[in-house]
């Protein structure tokens, strides 16, 4: 249900826990227990796995995190807020440590969050939008205090319906420290620092975007190459892709069931700009329930979902198996390619992520409301517990001579805001003045859940320039990032691409 990678690289699944028995224990001496059912709870509804190794661990958790939020703060450290039953008001932090197990406040938030959003602001606090019958937003407390203070949220209020179709609302911070929020199909700009609506964007038609009619949502990358001068806006854009019919799950609920094809449509908008309207495009098949991965090389990567139906035990149906490619600077009819499908299907509560090797993790899918991982007649989809690679096209062997490698203490553990610094690589084919395509990308690792991927950022780097200081071997220097707005402190994977083709990771830190 929920996926996220540590800056250790390590992979963290976690579920809720009130689906009954997983597939693995909690150590011994470890039970949780269960305020539901009134028993001892030894079974793990959270994994950490070593990307290296692939060893598994099981990590404690208390509260019941089914539909919850989350971010990184700057530190590395996943805060992880709400969910169902006794986690409704929980606040929860996981350290990227060895033997670290979840710390929780079961009463930090001011109200019951559940399907809600959560976005890092500028000066490292959490802001957590919406949820369930929550119609306003508040600020995650410090560390083991408790929030008293709400904010209403009209936007909530007035895109709420009889299935509710704005849950786990799009949260976007642009690069002036404002965001922008989406839900059902209208969007705000808000100010996090007055609490202030600034302004109100066009309606996007087509049908619902958010839970349960789930579409994909992402921040294109911020080119700061752009910026120029200081005063200079640097331009955002906004991409939401797929969804479902407003009515597709009130229909997929009753009896007998009618699921609904999902939405082929996309919209894309630069809330940056003074009167900004909504461009639309077609996907080539329809979608609820994907995920949207930026990718190192700034694609934008849509896979798992379903073609009919919407987000819902038993709600949706015609897995959509077939990943696509949105390239953002193509023309307008040549974005999306199609790539090779999956033969397991992903639809509610899948998830993805991007690793430091640039493949990708897919897991999960659990349409039905217990753990069951046996296909029939009455489950033709049952809880998945196998995971997958995926691996883009930047993989092809082809591309081999193009792919930089970053050198062993190439690139520094951290740096300040606006600081120059270098990356160096090698890479097998020559490179010339003449035939240069270099960029340095740097990216968040998001939160995921339920077709959403919380606080996921990529910012192509101010370069500086690059020369060769040996056979093969280069050094790239770029600027860091100009401001929080920009990019929140924290812990980014940093990549080099060159020709489109990028390195592995390195994990640096941006801070004041």
């Amino acid at each position: 249900m929920h996926l996220v990678i540590l800056r250790n690289n390590k992979a963290v699944f976690f579920d809720a826990s009130v689906t009954g028995p997983s597939l693995f224990h909690l150590p011994k001496g470890q039970c949780r227990f269960d305020t539901r059912t009134k028993k001892n709870d030894c079974w793990a509804h959270g994994i950490e796995m070593d990307l290296g190794t692939y060893d598994l661990r099981p990590i404690k958790v208390v509260t019941d995190t089914w539909c919850s939020s989350g971010a990184f703060d700057e530190d590395g450290n996943l805060v992880q807020a709400g969910g169902w039953n006794d986690g409704g008001n929980a606040v929860r932090t996981l350290a990227p440590c060895d033997t670290c197990n979840w710390v929780e406040n079961p009463k930090g938030l001011a109200v019951q969050r559940w399907y809600s959003s959560q976005q890092v602001l500028p000066d490292g606090r959490f802001i957590i939008i919406g949820g369930r019958r929550q119609m306003n937003f508040e600020y995650l407390p410090p560390p083991g205090q408790s929030n008293k203070i709400t904010y209403d949220l009209p936007l909530l209020q007035q895109t709420t319906d009889e299935v509710e179709n704005n849950l786990y609302p799009f949260v976007h911070l642009l690069p002036d420290g404002n965001l922008f929020i989406f839900a059902n199909n209208r969007s705000i700009l808000l100010d996090p620092r007055t609490t202030k609506v600034l302004r109100e964007f066009p309606v996007l038609p087509g049908g619902s975007r958010n839970y349960p009619a789930s579409a994909v949502s992402v921040l294109l990358p911020l080119n700061l190459n752009r910026q120029g001068r200081k005063s200079r806006t640097i331009s955002a854009e906004v991409l939401i892709c797929g969804g479902a019919p407003h009515n597709a799950a009130k229909l997929a609920a009753a009896k007998p069931r009618t699921f609904l094809r999902a939405l082929r449509s996309c919209g894309r908008i630069t809330p940056t700009r003074p009167n900004p309207t909504w461009r639309t495009e077609l996907m080539p098949s329809p979608r609820v329930m994907g995920d949207g991965l930026l990718l190192p090389n700034t694609d934008v990567l849509i896979l798992n979902g379903a073609q009919r139906g919407t987000a819902g035990w038993y709600w949706g149906t015609e897995p959509n198996p077939q990943p696509l490619l949105y390239h953002p600077r193509n023309r307008r009819r040549n974005r999306f390619q199609p790539l090779t499908p999956t033969t397991i299907p992903r639809m509610y509560h899948s998830s993805s992520a991007v690793l430091p090797d640039t493949s990708i993790l897919v897991a999960g899918s659990n349409p039905i409301p217990v753990y069951n991982t046996t296909l029939g007649s009455d489950n033709p989809f049952p809880t998945e517990v196998r995971l997958e690679k995926f691996y883009p096209p930047y993989f092809n062997s082809s591309l081999d001579p193009q792919r930089p490698k970053l050198i062993s203490g190439g690139a520094p553990s951290d740096v300040k805001y606006g600081q120059a610094f270098a990356l160096e690589f090698t890479v097998t084919a020559n490179i010339t003045a003449d035939d240069v395509d270099l960029k340095v990308t740097m990216y968040t690792p998001p939160f995921t859940t339920h077709a959403v991927s919380m606080n996921q950022r990529l910012l192509i780097l101010r370069m500086k320039g690059w020369e060769s200081v040996g056979e093969n071997r280069h050094r790239v220097t770029v600027f860091a990032p100009p401001a929080p707005e920009v990019a929140p402190a924290g812990y980014y994977m940093t990549f080099v691409v060159n020709h489109g083709v990028p390195s592995h990771a390195a994990w640096i830190k941006v801070h004041k």
